[in-house]
């Protein structure tokens, strides 16, 4: 094979991409899945074979696109296509073929910085560069590149998964094909297995006539399975009877929807369950509706004749027990009327006659607009001019920046989070490409709504009827999925402000005992007319015995869907998450996207040729390079690192981040009792802990609290020391003593040292990059008669220290496993047991709970964890005496 053509590709999904809008149809705009696209640009290069095969099981699509395509000119020739995924679909794989020595060259998910330099591997070594690259409007679309050598052959595979999501009472899978040329083998395939049964299926395409449509195209369902075939011959692909061009250039969509004879299906395989919850027939909610609507200077001409024509097919819309007003902001703000009003006849005519006077002038401002919209749906609540029973809703067009008013994002997104307060949803649109759309996805998320792209074309005024048809009708506000008290780990989102008509919400989890018989769970929420609450309960085995139809079924698909929801739903908090929050959640979601092989916005996948797979260093990114006229554009998130500390009496948190877990367990020493947490000989860093106790207390030990009272850190390659106490800091450069006071705050910084004091909370200490410590105050009331002052110590980052680090907390620095089973009632009926396997130990630990006190030392954060008894017997290496040394230093 030669090797001048043999491509590396990088499949990268940008950070940006779950903020991208969507495409330009309406009906796309609902938020069902957008099309997979596939353009190809051709040169000398014939594509034979186009095949789409889908496995749609229980609403997750699993699809797999593979093209061939062959030179058979007597040079080398470019392939090139354009792949658009759903907004929200992963890339789970990308294989090559190459047909000259059989091989198959699998895709790899890795960390982006990693891809990134096995990627310029290849390039440095001077071989030609397949790109997988974002392109286009949208960041949803990518190209890939790849050189053909004369007379070869290469197949790509393609496989993406996305949870197909209901809208208006059905399902809707796009895929849009415009291969450019006529297709020997063109062929969409889509199997369907639906456990609630499969009530309706159609299937559509908008570039072929009837007549031929029928011919080329297969559609069948009956119980739980449906099966859609499209399968164009030659001729019929010709736009014209001799024509050599293609008439495959639109969309291909399915439609189907299941029985709804119960409002709740709960499916459950190997241990995880997904449970989705649609009722039927309930009385709409009563609404309560502010438009906040951009009227400034840049929306003149269609945007804002677009504006008035959605806005009038949307007052037709309007229920009479609804209520309504409109806010008009551009250099200043203007209402139509001054309170809410209901939409009777009379106000709706009146609401007509304003929306047609609505004329653009001014500038943009976005902050006050939002803020008086909230305003009067507040007072609208608290002077009870609204129905009880009803619920509030912000609906918000822009189609630019603020630039006048408040103008800085943060402080809008603030201001709007203070007046909204949780109470309701914020639904932002925003018109065309010259905004901020970031900050309108932002503000949407964080205050339970969303954010939605309205292109300019001609069809605009049906993209924003469209969306409002989508939230025209909640059937349920303030929705809780409840499941039995520690049945259930690692549960996706299961709380929801509204329930709308012809949607579904989807709850994905894992049980706590696999060996589990019954499952159980409520849905309750709040109706027009009371509060409504569903119970489901489901025979276990019955459910997974029902499930094991496995010609339908991909593999663990339910774990699967499982890990899609809970990447997708740590990627949306992690928009309006900040420092150790949004480090939490990047870790997160990044170990669940290696573990599972999606490509992510934290990863990316990466094709070479085996020898190509060592690390080398990094390059520039799209356009910048010299060596390859290919390059890979793509952003690196560092992942937070675990951490480890110890607080309170005194209790040992150990996060676990491959288990998504921690482990605890306490010390009970003698007040005195200097306790080694840190030594590691080839840093020459080494951490010690003094033990106080309570000012007075019993003598026995089952009932004494303890805690730390005084912390040593010595670096002995500095010749470094810092002692601290709940009354001071001390630090030794040398033999030269400096002193500090809680009171203070302070940053001292020398060669390799950073130390700063925060008055009254916490100190950091960081040793260069990569070791960085928090020691947190715990203050008392000075003359309690019991209690007093204890630090709590936190490991924030320790990748820079050796193998070799030991101690209490150190030794669990490097990594190790523990497997969790049997899990059953303990004593303590909220605190159930398990068996542990760990370090070749079998032990019984208790589930709990511990507080982490970095962000508030006075309230802290609950982190659960599984509690191992008698001094972490077994857990930590010899027995806890072995720990104890003679003084801090």
């Amino acid at each position: 094979m030669a090797s001048a053509w043999w491509p590396c590709l990088v499949l990268a999904l940008l950070s940006g991409l779950a903020a991208s809008g969507f495409p330009r149809s309406s009906f796309r705009l609902l938020g069902v899945s957008l099309p997979l696209f596939i353009l190809w640009v051709v040169d000398g290069i014939e594509v034979y074979s186009t095949k789409i095969n889908s496995k749609v099981t229980s609403r997750f699509a699993h699809n797999v696109v593979t093209t061939r395509a062959v030179n058979r000119a007597d040079v080398a020739k470019e392939v090139s296509f354009d792949v658009d995924l759903p907004k929200t679909a992963f890339i789970t794989n990308f294989t090559l073929w190459v047909t000259i020595d059989g091989i198959t060259y699998p895709g790899n998910v890795k960390e982006k910085e990693v891809a990134k330099k096995q990627y310029e591997k290849a390039v440095s070594q001077g071989k030609t560069a397949g790109l997988v690259k974002a392109s286009g409007r949208k960041l949803e679309k990518f190209t890939v590149s790849v050189n053909v050598a004369a007379g070869s052959k290469v197949t790509f595979e393609l496989t993406y998964e996305e949870l197909l999501k209901r809208h208006k009472g059905k399902y809707e899978m796009y895929l849009k094909v415009q291969p450019k040329q006529l297709v020997k083998h063109f062929e969409i395939n889509v199997d369907i297995f639906e456990p609630q049964g499969i009530s309706m299926l159609d299937a559509e395409a908008s570039f072929i006539t009837n007549d031929l449509l029928g011919s080329a195209l297969t559609k069948s369902f009956s119980g739980k399975k449906g099966h859609v075939s499209f399968k164009p011959s030659l001729d019929q692909q010709r736009s014209c009877p001799n024509c050599t061009d293609s008439l495959l250039n639109g969309d291909f969509t399915i439609t189907y929807d299941v029985n709804r004879e119960s409002p709740a299906s709960v499916q459950i395989v190997n241990g995880y369950f997904v449970h989705f919850f649609a009722p039927q027939g309930l009385p709409v909610v009563p609404k309560n509706v502010v438009f906040v609507i951009d009227v400034s200077g840049s929306m003149a001409g269609r945007k804002i004749q677009q504006t008035r024509d959605a806005l009038l097919k949307i007052l037709d819309d309007m229920k009479e027990e609804d209520y309504l007003n409109f806010i008009l902001f551009s250099s200043d703000v203007t209402t139509w009327r001054e309170h809410l009003v209901q939409a009777t006849a009379e106000n709706l005519q009146e609401a007509r006659a304003f929306v047609k006077t609505i004329e653009e002038r001014g500038m943009t401002n976005l902050n006050d607009g939002l803020l008086r919209g909230i305003g009067m749906l507040n007072e609208a609540r608290e002077n009870h001019r609204v129905p009880e029973r009803s619920t509030s809703i912000v609906i918000m067009l822009t189609d630019g920046e603020a630039n006048t008013g408040v103008t800085n994002p943060e402080k809008i997104q603030e201001n709007v989070r203070n007046a909204i307060r949780g109470k309701f949803p914020l639904y932002n649109l925003g018109f065309g490409n010259n905004l901020n759309y970031n900050l309108l996805d932002a503000m949407a998320l964080e205050n339970h709504g969303f954010a939605r792209r309205i292109y300019e074309d001609s069809d605009a005024d049906l993209q924003l009827q469209g969306f409002y048809e989508e939230v025209a009708n909640p059937l349920l506000t303030g929705v809780e999925v409840e499941y039995p008290e520690n049945a259930i780990l690692d549960l996706t989102q299961n709380s929801y402000q509204h329930f709308y008509d012809g949607s579904e919400i989807v709850v994905s989890g894992r049980l706590a005992d696999e060996d589990l018989n019954s499952f159980k769970a409520d849905v309750k929420g709040h109706g027009a007319i009371n509060d409504l609450t569903f119970t489901e309960e489901v025979d276990v085995k019955e459910v997974e015995k029902a499930l094991q139809e496995r010609d339908y079924i991909f593999g663990n698909y339910i774990e699967r869907l499982w890990a899609y929801l809970t990447i997708e739903q740590l990627l949306e908090k992690r928009k309006n998450a900040h420092g150790e929050e949004k480090e939490k959640l990047t870790a997160q979601a990044l170990d669940l996207s290696l573990k599972y092989h999606f490509v992510t916005p934290l990863t990316s996948m990466v094709v070479t040729k085996p020898e190509d797979n060592e690390d080398i260093a990094d390059k520039p990114g799209e356009g910048g390079s010299a060596l390859s006229p290919f390059a890979a554009q793509v952003s690196y998130q560092p992942p937070q690192r675990p951490y480890y500390y110890v607080d309170g009496d005194p209790h040992f948190i150990i996060q676990v981040p491959e288990k998504d877990d921690a482990l605890c367990f306490n010390i009970d020493e003698d007040p005195g009792t200097v306790l080694r947490l840190i030594r590691d000989p080839d840093t020459g860093l080494t951490v010690n802990g003094q033990i106080i106790g309570d000012k007075r207390g019993s003598p026995d030990s089952e009932t004494r609290k303890t805690y730390f009272g005084k912390l040593g850190i010595t670096n002995t390659q500095m010749d470094l020391q810092i002692e601290v106490t709940t009354e001071k800091i001390t630090l030794w450069s040398g033999a030269v003593p400096s002193t500090f006071s809680w009171l203070d705050t302070v940053t001292v910084t020398q060669d390799g040292l950073s130390m700063t004091i925060n008055r009254k909370k916490n100190m950091v200490v960081s040793f260069g990059d990569g070791v960085t410590f928090v020691v947190v105050l715990h203050q008392v009331w000075k003359k309690h008669p019991v209690h007093q002052d204890f630090l709590g110590f936190y490991v924030m980052d320790s990748h820079r220290m050796s193998a070799q680090t030991h101690g209490l907390l150190g030794q669990f620095f490097h990594p190790f496993d523990f497997k969790v089973s049997d899990i059953h009632p303990g004593s303590d009926p909220t605190k159930p047991d398990a068996t542990m396997v760990v370090k070749n130990h079998r032990l019984t630990v208790t589930r709990g709970s511990q507080k982490d006190y970095r962000k508030d030392a006075s309230v802290g954060t609950k982190v659960a964890c599984w509690f191992v008894h008698n001094n972490g017997e077994g857990l930590i290496d010899g027995v806890h005496t072995d720990y104890i040394v003679p003084n801090l230093f």
